[in-house]
């Protein structure tokens, strides 16, 4: 019994406004990201990576941006925009990509508590999906 009621709290977070506030790790260099209630939306920072390990005072040198590529990329904003919720998902928000320095338009779900999946776009329907794990 105490399983099921387990079970069926996990299925319910997953399709809570909240479940996406949290540590997650992503599936590209193990970059690790906070994400935050924003006011009515959500915001995400980047708070690690194998290359900040090695590199912790790492420049965002790929902005498309030329005046942001001496920000540091620790603590970079990697989410925001006006997000919203509906029907399971955030949305109408963006990413920014650190990698190859490109803001996309950005929708968020959890397909369980423990995942994230993110979904990238430049324009429908050139787009790129990654699952993120949660750090407990």
């Amino acid at each position: 019994m105490r399983m099921i009621i387990l079970m069926a709290a996990a299925a319910l977070a997953a399709g809570d406004a909240e479940s996406v506030v949290g540590k997650w790790r992503a599936a590209s260099k193990n970059a690790v990201v906070e994400i935050s209630k924003c006011g009515a939306s959500i915001c995400g920072k980047l708070t690690g990576s194998d290359g900040l390990r090695a590199n912790p005072g790492m420049l965002d040198t790929k902005n498309q941006d030329a005046a942001a590529r001496g920000r540091k990329v620790l603590g970079l904003p990697m989410i925001g925009g006006a997000f919203t919720f509906a029907d399971g998902a955030w949305s109408g928000g963006t990413v920014y990509n650190p990698e190859d320095g490109g803001t996309y338009k950005a929708t968020l779900t959890n397909p369980d508590a423990d995942h994230l999946k993110l979904k990238g776009c430049i324009v429908w329907p050139l787009c790129k999906t990654q699952t993120w794990t949660r750090i407990r």
